[in-house]
């Protein structure tokens, strides 16, 4: 795998990650699009959006944004089914994770599917939620690693 991480800069890479995300989310996860999209799915300052590109195809998307003191939300975690296992999901998380070392954060939590929850724990985070809950009709747990 010779993935290219990109940071998004612009709308056409903004846009091929909701394309990514619609297809895995929306359509084989079947969350409502209007849960899917929201306040964070804009180019600021704000919010981080990367994504994979692996021979000229976007395969992988995640955004990063500030939750607080020194803590960096990983959402919209998602890989295209075809790329799955192959350690697309691995190289994008770990660069969201450098991207919030960049950025001074010391902390990274997440909401995993607990379908995901070994995935995650495999890089290091650990659940810090009492329960699983439910996320547009999806189980997850809330999860924390120390960067």
């Amino acid at each position: 795998m010779a993935a290219e991480i990109v940071r998004v800069t612009n709308e056409e890479q903004l846009r091929q990650g909701f394309d990514i995300r619609k297809k895995v989310f929306v359509e084989e996860q079947k969350v409502p699009e209007e849960e899917e999209i929201d306040e964070y799915d804009v180019i600021s300052p704000d919010v981080h959006h990367i994504l994979l590109i692996d021979d000229g195809i976007p395969v992988a998307t995640g955004r990063l944004i500030y939750y607080k003191a020194a803590t960096a939300k990983m959402q919209r975690i998602a890989v295209m089914k075809d790329y799955r296992s192959k350690g697309y999901g691995r190289v994008l998380l770990l660069a969201l994770e450098e991207l919030a070392r960049e950025l001074g954060l010391e902390y990274s939590i997440l909401d995993g599917q607990c379908q995901a929850e070994n995935f995650y724990r495999k890089l290091g985070y650990e659940v810090i939620s009492t329960e699983p809950f439910y996320d547009a009709g999806i189980l997850h747990v809330r999860m924390q690693k120390t960067l």
